[in-house]
């Protein structure tokens, strides 16, 4: 009995051992993701709070602009070299997934390594496939058009109706325009954006861009795609909207601190509502900005919904999953955290600490609640994830044989729309 009792001690206290030794084992962790120079500084705040409270982890920051990022992400998953946590888009985790390039969180929640408790399912949603969850979303998002609220009042202009159309839309960039010599709409990357094309159909017609299996379009008549492109073409020809040269030429890939809003060259602006946070600290404390809903088609119901703003992923490459869940865990649930990061991301999804920060919230994070809860109230269902090939759809057709050669004016929108179509289809035959 003496002999069992010595040799119980003996293991209880290698396993202490040991398990202090995997305490205080050195790990590294690399994370990657977008944004602008206000996220960046906002996040590697937050790193080093994290890194303070695990001294025995080390994390590697790798931040880029959109575009770069994608192209640093896809050669690092090529080369085996993936980060063990990347930020995803909604709009990219289906073709993520289907490469078998993310990790599945579900067992991490259910140890409780990731305390999802008080974030709601609907917060949830956008980060699963096929019920299986492989992204933590980082804030709800919506798009909305930001008006320049004092470039207004100087045009001795009132703010448009919170329903507006497109038709309306046009009118008051054009009449902004005219009355104050600046742009009415500025870019971001504008309203030639693909995100409007999809939101184009679900709000006139109920019908998503593509079809639920993902092996074609999803509408048939290519119509409404046509007069939208033809009123960008009217704006670009009256001055009232900035073009795609000078777009390309000036303003691609150089962050929100440059945008015409932020520097008072135009009166309105297409963002992410979470950009609001960046784009009012770019342009100065004395500024005064509104969200204000995506113009709709007539007859139409709202073009914009809930949608998560980015996400957290960890990479199958990532040889420690525990420890990202843990920094994922801290980004989702630490008040503190969230403080700093100041609902730059998007509304926290957690509910504990949205009620925490809420009597600190400054004017750019109390504007973005405020839109937030409105939209609710005035939405649409969010999409399905894209499917794959989605990507190549957007890189190899939608900008350069369609949207470039059209608001280049080298060929008339119709021509552009055929094209588009003929190209989409192709790509998304693939997936039968």
């Amino acid at each position: 009995m003496r002999k069992i009792l010595v040799f119980a001690l003996i293991a209880m206290l290698l396993s202490s051992s040991s398990a202090l030794l995997a305490q205080e084992e050195e790990i590294e962790l690399r994370i990657a993701w977008w944004g602008s120079q206000n996220r960046h500084d906002r996040t590697l705040a937050v790193i080093d709070m994290f890194m303070a409270e695990h001294p025995n982890i080390t994390v590697i920051s790798e931040f880029a602009a959109w575009d770069d990022y994608w192209v640093r992400m896809a050669t690092q998953a090529a080369g085996q070299e993936m980060p063990d946590i990347m930020q995803q888009d909604y709009a990219r985790i289906n073709e993520w997934v289907s490469r078998d390039l993310l990790l599945p969180l579900d067992d991490l929640v259910a140890s409780g390594a990731i305390d999802l408790s008080n974030v709601a399912e609907a917060s949830l949603a956008g980060g699963r496939i096929d019920d299986v969850l492989y992204a933590i979303n980082l804030g709800n998002n919506a798009q909305a058009v930001a008006l320049d609220v004092d470039a207004f009042e100087q045009a001795g202009m009132e703010l448009p109706d919170p329903q507006w159309t497109w038709t309306e839309f046009e009118a008051v960039a054009n009449e902004l325009h005219e009355k104050l010599g600046i742009w009415g709409m500025g870019t971001n990357p504008g309203l030639s954006n693909y995100e409007l094309w999809k939101d184009l159909y679900m709000s006139c017609c109920d019908q998503w861009t593509t079809s639920p299996d993902g092996t074609e379009l999803g509408y048939a008549d290519d119509q409404p795609l046509i007069d939208y492109f033809n009123m960008l073409v009217r704006l670009q020809d009256s001055g009232a909207m900035i073009t795609r040269e000078e777009e390309v030429a000036e303003f691609t890939g150089t962050g929100v601190e440059t945008n015409p809003l932020v520097t008072g060259d135009s009166a309105m602006g297409y963002f992410w509502s979470n950009q609001l946070v960046a784009v009012w600290t770019a342009a100065g404390e004395d500024r005064n900005f509104k969200l204000w809903f995506v113009p709709r088609v007539e007859d139409a119901y709202s073009a914009n919904y809930i949608k998560p703003s980015m996400f957290w992923s960890i990479t199958k490459q990532s040889e420690h999953a525990e420890e990202a869940a843990m920094f994922i865990d801290f980004f989702t649930n630490s008040v503190e955290a969230n403080e700093v990061l100041g609902a730059e991301r998007g509304v926290p999804v957690s509910s504990a600490v949205r009620e925490a920060m809420m009597p600190s919230l400054g004017p750019a994070q109390a504007e973005m609640f405020e839109f937030l809860s409105r939209v609710e109230e005035d939405t649409m269902p969010i999409r399905p994830p894209d499917p794959p090939g989605w990507g190549d759809i957007l890189n190899n057709v939608y900008w350069p044989m369609f949207v470039d050669p059209v608001l280049y004016g080298q060929m008339p929108v119709e021509e552009g729309v055929a094209i588009l179509r003929q190209e989409a289809t192709t790509i998304l035959a693939q997936n039968q």
